[in-house]
């Protein structure tokens, strides 16, 4: 008996592998398509910046709300500062005073949540007008975001197939300039920290130092700096938190860090009950928090996660110690491990992706790389209006994908180079 078509059941099978084939190999992510993507995304992304600021009037935008939204909490910082008033700057009653009567009540309030070594960097913002600050603030950090990006596309060889319209397209760029934010300055500190490791580990101390300005997003940087025995970089990094830390005091003192201590109680309150967003958040605390999970399960599940990305860089330091994957392996670590991670704050996916894909150009994409490369670059763009729309939260997901990315190359070059070649075993022999 001859049958003349395979049944229902093992084409469903057929189609299942085919698209994991599809998926896994990724074939039609050619260089020309991604190319081509990027471009058409930087295209969208200008035009609507150009219609958003067409469609303003003055410093408000067309929700009525201040062109750069964020970016008010950092610029009546530095006015109330400059006024001689930064401790008042963590009352959130003076604070949102200010900001009404520079705005107008109805634009909303906009918190400082930020340590005061943060206020000695947001001290000049207010010596211009809010447009000028902003627009120098974006550019100034903006530059300095793509100078480190493109430090980490490798040779100029390499450099050049990857473009530098992908760096720009990125669309964490766009959230990133949209809420007026600070994520450009933490890639070019903690991008610039991990690039100098090497080279120049004073310096590269100095820089993952200053990223305390932002300390949830350090959290594991001493434990990597530490097992990967950098002890100069890590003396660097201490003594320029310590060095900001004597500076703001003396610039606005202790009352400044006692107002601030008192603030963190509401900063908590603020994650613990949603008042950020949890669709905007791409921690594991906030996709639990999303899914309807208790207080208790969340805190569990990111102390999980922090425990396990934390294992994982001192287990691949024992297998290669100081791989090249270690700064990008750090940053993605860095990403997994806070519980208070905005959307804006993936502008730091561009180090990760940037090394993985000089990787895959100089030597081969590996399985599942292209794709999960392809979801995490345009992960900034969807992970807010999904988990708004859906209630699904995909954030987590995948930059714990790109970590599994990462440390795969990490561990498994070190595996593929501890194995005796032919040659050697000849020798041995």
């Amino acid at each position: 008996m001859t049958l003349s078509s395979a049944s229902p059941g093992v084409e469903r099978v057929s189609r299942r592998w085919s698209l994991v084939a599809v998926l896994r190999d990724a074939a039609w992510l050619t260089e020309a398509r991604a190319r081509r993507f990027t471009r058409i995304w930087l295209i969208i992304s200008l035009l609507m910046a150009a219609a958003w600021l067409a469609l303003s009037k003055g410093d408000l935008d067309p929700l009525g709300k201040p062109l750069g939204t964020d970016f008010v909490s950092f610029w009546i910082a530095s006015k109330m500062a400059l006024g001689g008033h930064a401790a008042q700057v963590y009352d959130l009653q003076a604070h949102r005073a200010v900001q009404a009567r520079q705005f107008g009540p109805a634009v909303g309030y906009f918190a400082f949540f930020y340590p005061p070594i943060y206020l000695l960097i947001c001290l000049p913002l207010a010596l211009a007008p809010y447009l000028a600050a902003l627009g120098g603030w974006l550019g100034l950090t903006g530059a300095a975001y793509v100078r480190v990006a493109r430090a980490f596309c490798g040779e100029a060889a390499t450099a050049r197939r990857i473009g530098w319209l992908a760096i720009l397209a990125f669309p964490a760029v766009l959230t990133n300039v949209g809420h007026g934010q600070n994520g450009f300055l933490s890639l070019a500190l903690f991008g610039g920290g991990v690039l100098l490791l090497d080279r120049r580990p004073l310096v590269a101390g100095l820089l993952l130092g200053c990223l305390v300005y932002k300390p949830h997003l350090g959290l594991l940087i001493p434990i990597a700096l530490i097992a990967a025995g950098r002890w100069r970089t890590v003396l660097s990094a201490a003594c320029t938190v310590i060095a900001a830390v004597a500076l703001s005091l003396w610039a606005f003192g202790g009352q400044v860090w006692s107002a601030f201590l008192a603030s963190s109680a509401i900063a908590r309150a603020a994650l613990e009950q949603n008042a950020v967003g949890n669709e905007r958040m791409q921690s594991v605390f906030a996709a639990v928090r999303l899914l309807h999970g208790s207080l208790i399960l969340a805190y569990g599940a990111q102390a999980m996660m922090a425990a396990a990305v934390c294992a994982a860089l001192i287990f691949a330091q024992r297998r290669a110690f100081r791989a090249s994957a270690e700064g990008p392996a750090l940053v993605t670590a860095a990403l997994l491990a806070s519980p208070f991670l905005l959307d804006y704050d993936l502008i730091l996916l561009a180090i990760p992706l940037a090394w993985l894909t000089v990787q895959g150009l100089r030597s081969g994409f590996w399985p599942w790389e292209k794709s999960i490369i392809a979801a995490a670059y345009i992960l900034p763009a969807v992970s807010r209006s999904l988990a708004t729309a859906t209630g699904l939260p995909i954030g987590p997901l995948v930059m714990a994908a790109v970590f599994w990315l990462v440390m795969r190359r990490w561990i498994g070059r070190a595996a593929s180079a501890s194995k005796p070649s032919i040659a050697d075993l000849v020798t041995v022999s």
